[in-house]
Parts: structure tokens; sequence; C-alpha cells
């Protein structure tokens, strides 16, 4: 794992070697083992090396094939490499390293652009052609690694994370309020979008191709492109149970030690359980808990499964001393305002790590692919939830209000909509339909915002898979929207802002067409979450483990704005200088804050989102 960064000019005889340099010393976190730079003529590539594979001096890059001119920076893993390596020396291919990477270069120069949707794994990478002049950036299937880019009148500047193209010097920083309108729903910008006017997030499954003429952004591949899978229950188990075993031998594929973070459910619980099978040597695994989980975590639980597989088990325990520092560290490592406060856990947990492990296995994805979330099973009986919301929403005048009151009321609220796409939309948004969170803002501010809509990513989404189920075709949506722009994005942040590559072999590429395929009934049936995963590691995994109610703990941030950071929270957001921004309505921001803290209604996200955006304001437009 790695982080990539490079310019493209064609106004410039030659790109300066000390921009590409700035830019990749701004990531060397993400590879603090090697770095290297390439110039000629109109490109630059710059890379910060994680050593995984081939950990020696054959892996460098810029990798470069002096025959074909063609140069390579590549941040990922490639997990079906060796398949291709031998199906290349077969045509005559020969290598130097054992590297994925020149594994990448050499089918290039193969099968062109064809080659990239025949990789498997998760990555980013630019690849400069000598011979056409042209430079591809591509992003895997899922979305895992990122890939932000911003586009000059003469070219491309692009990296692994914003704080390498602010590095180049190439781009103006202002707001793009189209994402701030996103964030402040969902807590990130969605999509294309981030949150500085004109970078753009590369989408998962596209590639850009940039020559003299411009810029053209192509989709080479999609999590979409399955089949519906015909198959008896038993039949499916049986292929889910076999292709969970291939991602997860995989995935362990390294030349560095693997371990585990093992929550204790049933996603870890079954990665630790396959991994434990194929890994040479002990599996360490590691468990985590904070001095503000208030005992409600799965470390019995983790440690049950830990003995039962022999792991090499570590439990990890971590104190939210000072919330405040590791907030504001946490906007600097995301270079956008983020509002899933999850990524507190991971990052500390990550810190406590840094230098005793490289690679990582989690569960994210698990959810998504085999519908582990709550809403799946509101949406698996979506009409009758629907009646009952409309009668709810239209008696809600006579039920005494309390922060219960206001919890229900946005669910019912939701669900009584008679737009399925805006349903799945309020779903995914703590924020009411009938009090956006843009009321906080200020007036000229507000009108900004208010130019766009914030459900219209979802609405696209509804209109694409609007033929499915319900179930299925929130799936779908949520393996495009909240896992790449959430989920995925908190994981690569949090952990490579330590140098620590975290694997996700629940979206393993063949794994997810064919459960992708399957019915939803086989994901939720009769009301049971995740049916097939269950049935699939009956077994493997103990009952124990698979029957048990999914606990987890939740970080306690409105708790936190409520008591022991309400003087930072009021210190920041009421602030002369944060006001003197003309973002935020003064009186808006009060009433919130006196809202919460009193307990007439909790407002913990929203305060958070409003944090983070004042700090992430002042750190990077303000000065």
């Amino acid at each position: 794992m790695c982080g990539i960064a490079g310019i493209i000019d064609f106004s410039l005889e030659t790109v300066p070697k000390e921009k590409i340099h700035k830019m990749v010393a701004a990531i060397q976190h993400r590879g603090p083992d090697d770095a290297g730079v390439y110039t000629s003529g109109p490109v630059g590539l710059g890379h910060a090396r994680l050593s995984i594979i081939d950990l020696s001096s054959n892996g460098h890059q810029p990798m470069v094939s002096d025959v074909s001119k063609c140069v390579l920076v590549f941040n990922g893993e490639i997990y079906n490499y060796r398949t291709i390596k031998r199906e290349l020396e077969n045509k005559g291919h020969s290598f130097a390293s054992n590297s994925d990477t020149e594994t990448i270069l050499n089918a290039y120069l193969e099968w062109g652009s064809d080659s990239f949707s025949k990789l498997e794994g998760m990555f980013a990478f630019a690849l400069w052609d000598g011979r056409s002049k042209q430079l591809h950036l591509v992003r895997d299937r899922f979305g895992i690694k990122p890939l932000y880019y911003y586009s000059t009148s003469s070219g491309v500047v692009f990296g692994s994370e914003v704080k390498a193209l602010l590095a180049s010097g190439c781009m103006e920083r202002s707001l793009n309020w189209e994402a701030l309108n996103e964030y402040l729903h969902y807590g990130a910008s969605l999509g294309e979008n981030s949150m500085f006017e004109g970078v753009r997030k590369l989408l998962p499954g596209h590639r850009i191709i940039v020559d003299c003429s411009g810029l053209k952004v192509l989709n080479y591949s999609s999590i979409y492109d399955v089949t519906d899978i015909d198959s008896s229950a038993s039949s499916a188990i049986i292929k889910v149970r076999h292709l969970m075993d291939e991602a997860v031998q995989s995935h362990i594929v390294s030349d560095v030690p693997v371990g585990v973070f093992l929550s204790g459910g049933i996603d870890s619980s079954a990665i630790t359980a396959l991994a434990a099978k194929h890994y040479k040597g002990r599996l360490s695994t590691y468990s985590v808990g904070f001095d503000y989980d208030k005992g409600v975590n799965e470390l019995s639980k983790a440690k049950n499964v830990a003995d039962y597989f022999g792991t090499d088990h570590h439990e990890l325990y971590l104190r939210g001393q000072n919330m405040p520092d590791v907030i504001e560290r946490l906007v600097r490592c995301h270079d956008e305002p983020f509002g899933d406060i999850a990524d507190i856990p991971l990052y500390l947990l990550c810190e406590e790590l840094k230098g005793t492990a490289k690679v990582i296995l989690q569960g994210d994805g698990g959810d998504e692919i085999f519908a582990g979330y709550r809403h799946y099973n509101v949406l698996s009986f979506e009409r009758t939830w629907h009646f009952v919301s409309k009668i709810a929403w239209m008696l809600r005048g006579v039920i005494p209000k309390s922060q219960s009151y206001y919890r229900y009321m946005r669910f019912f609220q939701a669900m009584s909509q008679n737009d399925p796409a805006l349903r799945m939309a309020l779903l995914m948004t703590e924020e009411p339909y009938n009090s956006s969170p843009t009321r906080v803002l200020s007036h000229a501010a507000r009108q900004r915002t208010l130019q766009f809509n914030p459900y219209a990513r979802y609405q696209d989404f509804y209109e694409r898979f609007k033929h499915l189920d319900p179930v299925q075709r929130m799936l779908y949506t949520d393996c495009g929207v909240m896992l790449p722009d959430i989920f995925l994005e908190k994981v690569d942040k949090a952990t490579m802002a330590h140098g620590i590559e975290v694997r996700v072999p629940m979206l393993d590429t063949k794994l997810t067409q064919y459960v992708m395929g399957l019915p939803s009934s086989y994901k939720v049936k009769f009301g049971d979450k995740k049916w097939i995963l269950k049935q699939a590691m009956r077994g493997i995994v103990p009952d124990s483990i698979l029957d048990a109610p999914k606990k987890g703990f939740g970080v306690p941030y409105a708790y936190w704005l409520r008591t022991s950071m309400a003087p930072y929270m009021k210190s920041v957001l009421l602030d002369p200088e944060t006001l003197s921004w003309g973002l935020f309505d003064k009186a808006a921001i009060e009433l919130c804050i006196k809202e919460h803290i009193e307990g007439k209604r909790n407002n913990g996200f929203l305060l958070y989102k409003l944090l983070v955006l004042a700090l992430w304001y002042k750190f990077y437009l303000a000065n």
C-alpha cells in the first residue's frame, strides 16, 4: 500500500521535479519505506512506498519499462497478480521482480487498457504511456483506494489524498457548495464531489485518459455487472463458503506478517477462522476496548474466537483523553470535513499499532454485501412500514416530545414518503426532512447551498435500480454511495495515516459478483439478516458467534458535546473568527447548542458535523 501523486501539464517542456517531491512529501505517511520521483517532458509521477510484496529494490516505484517508455505509480494490492503473471510469462514476458506492480505494467503492454478489467484487488494507479503521450488514471471497482484529481487548462494534478494536490501549488482553494449540502446531510461529500471546488474523486470502476486534447472519464468495470443467481439455498450456501475461503486465502498473500482486526462479530470472526486455516505461522488478532465504551463491547466474544482458533491475540485498551486534539488531527488526515465518528477508534487503534503491524484484514463490506444493517430488515417489510409510518406521522401532534420522539418521528417521516428514492436517502441521514441542517447556515450561505439537491445521488441510484426489490435496491445503492464515500474513506484515511494497510476480503471480486446476484431473500430471511453468510459459516465459526445479537459500541460524541467537550465546541463554533467567515448563523448555532445541552433535542450529529466543518474551514480555506 502506498501513496501516489503527479502532474501532467502539456504547456511545460518539463514538469519541475521539486513540485513532485513536495507532493510525495505531503503523503509520506502512506508509504514511509521508500519514495521515488519520475519526470519526463509534460509528466511528473511520484510515489511513497509501503513495502508489502517483494520488499527488495525491484519493487521500487515509479516503475519504468525502458522498452516501451511506460511508467507506473501504483497504490494497492492485486490479489490475482500471480495468475496474470503466469499468463504473461506464457506469452513471452519476463519479470525482474515478484511484485504486482510489474504485473500491471506488463499486462498493459500486452493488452492495453483492456488489462484494467482483469485486475482483482484494491487499487488506484497512474500509468504514463510515452508512446501515445497519454496518462491513464484508474481506480478499483469498489473504490477501496482513493484517487483525487484537479483539471487545469493544460492538464491534470492528481494524488491519493487532497493534500498532495494542495502541495503542488497548482490548484485554487474554494468551497464546493453542493458538497457542503451533502456533507450536512450525510457527513461526507458524495460521488465525484469533494469539499474543494474543482477537486474531483474518480468514481469506483472508472478510468481517465489525459492527453493533449483534454481529459476523458470512462467506466471500465462495474460491481453491478452481475448475473442473477438461480440456485437452491443449499447450493448457494456451499458456493458462498467456498468463495469466502478463496477470498481470505488470496488476501493473506504478503511478504510481511498479516493480522486481523477481530471485533467478535460475524464478519471479522469468519475472516479470522479462514485466515487461521491458511496462514503460514500463527495469525495475530487485535481487539480494542475504550474507556468510553461503557462496557458495551465485544472483547469477551473476540477473545473466545481467538482462543478457539489459537491466534496470537492482543487486547488493546485505549483512553479517549484528549478528543479535541484527536478530532483536529483527523480533520487534517481526511483533508475534508468527515462526520463519521467511527474513524476515532480506528485511528487510535492504528496509532497504537504503528510500527508493529503493516497488513491487517478487516470485515468492511460484509454488511453491504450480505445485508447486515437494520434498514435492510425494515425494507424487507417496506409496504407495512410505509403504511404504519403514515399513520404514526399523522398522529405526531398527540405524542409527548422527548429525545426518543424526535428519533422515532425521523424514522416515521422517512418511511411515510411516497417517493422510494427519498425513503432510501432519509434512512441514511439523521437529519429530518422537515428541518434541513442548512438552517444553521447564514442566509447567503443557505441560498447558495439550497441550489443543490442533497438527495440527488440516491434518486439517481433509484432510477438505475428501481426494477429491483426494495432490499436488493438498497444493497446496490449502499455499495455505490455509503460504502465508497463514507466507510471505505474512513478505513483508508484512518489507517494509512499510520502506514497500515487494511485489506477487505468481503469485497473480493468473485465473492461479490456471486453474492450480489443472489436474491435478497437469501440475505434477509424472515427478519434474519446475513442469513446466507451465517449458514455458510456454520461449522466453521462457533454458533455462539453466528447467533449472538450484534452489540458493538458507539462513540458517545453526543454525550461529550453535552458535557466535557461543550466548552471546546462553543469556543470553535461561536468564535468571532468563525462567525466572520459568513458561513454560519450565530442565533441558529446557539439554539442548536442550547437544545442539545439542555437535553431537549439530540443535535449531536449535526453539532459534530458543524465542529468538524469549522475546523476544516479554518485549516484549509480561512488562511
